[in-house]
């Protein structure tokens, strides 16, 4: 039977693109299902687990917020930009779009931990080492996805999403950092090291105001799963796609668990705003 490629690609003859694209949805759907859960990723406002006892917390390994994430997401972006110098694909417009989109998308993150974020607590190893392989293998797949589809000579899809793509990719990333920036005004200083308890740590806390966050907790997960959903328009292979409606799973779970923090740390926390989607959700 023939794949149906108006939208999406044939999959390409690969056991481990098949294997990669498998893990990494089932890896970040059952992230988000544990954010829903209350189990939580230990970084940002969950950077220690408080279903853990204070001796538990002491025996795991932590670094500094800023570390932290220039760790999670500097192997992520070198494999984007090591695809665009030495795997350049100068005659398909298509790898080369999803590989300056991937890697723009990280360098931007690079550019907000060095620049824009500011940081009160910090992140537990394990945490970090999670992230940043989930990441680094993530896009490694995708962009290896897209090379097989030049080199096996898969038929492009019937209607052309690319362009569609660029726009949504752009507006995700723009909308990201704007809503990034507004909250890194909430902060007077940052922290180079993480702080020595929760409560410290709760205190460098307020309730983002501007842009969407009138009407939501976390505008800039909307905007980050708006952005891979560009990507995987631009790419058009199941394993892009598969990619962002992973991403997605983990960033609603991720936002619904952020607004029940919100709920239970400020009792004038307005009812109105939602966790992701305005009026909504």
């Amino acid at each position: 039977m023939e794949w149906p490629t108006i939208f999406v690609f044939a999959p390409p003859a690969s056991m481990f693109i098949t294997v990669m694209s498998v893990i990494s949805f089932t890896g970040s759907a059952n992230a988000g299902f544990s954010e829903l859960r209350g189990k939580n990723m230990q970084y940002s406002k969950f950077w220690k687990n408080s279903k853990q006892s204070d001796s538990q917390n002491s025996k795991q390994i932590y670094i500094s917020g800023r570390r932290g994430m220039q760790i999670a997401y500097a192997p992520a972006f070198l494999a984007g930009l090591t695809s665009l110098v030495f795997f350049p694909h100068n005659d398909d417009i298509r790898y080369l779009l999803v590989s300056l989109t991937l890697t723009i998308h990280f360098l931007k993150r690079l550019l907000e931990v060095q620049f824009v974020h500011k940081y009160s607590g910090g992140m537990m190893l394990g945490s970090v080492i999670i992230i940043s392989a989930s990441y680094f293998m993530s896009i490694l797949t995708a962009i290896y996805a897209q090379h097989l589809t030049t080199t096996q000579g898969l038929p492009e899809p019937t209607i052309d999403l690319k362009y569609t793509g660029i726009l949504l990719f752009l507006l995700g990333i723009s909308g990201n950092f704007y809503h990034h920036y507004l909250l890194s005004q909430l902060r007077s200083s940052s922290s180079s090291s993480p702080s020595t308890s929760k409560r410290d740590d709760v205190k460098d806390y307020k309730i983002p105001r501007g842009g969407l966050f009138e009407l939501v907790v976390c505008p800039h997960y909307l905007f980050e799963i708006i952005g891979f959903v560009g990507f995987s328009f631009i790419s058009q292979t199941l394993c892009a796609f598969t990619m962002a409606v992973g991403i997605a799973i983990y960033l609603t779970g991720r936002s619904y668990a952020t607004r029940r923090w919100y709920l239970s740390t400020f009792k004038n926390f307005p009812q109105h705003v939602k966790a992701l989607i305005p009026y909504m959700y």
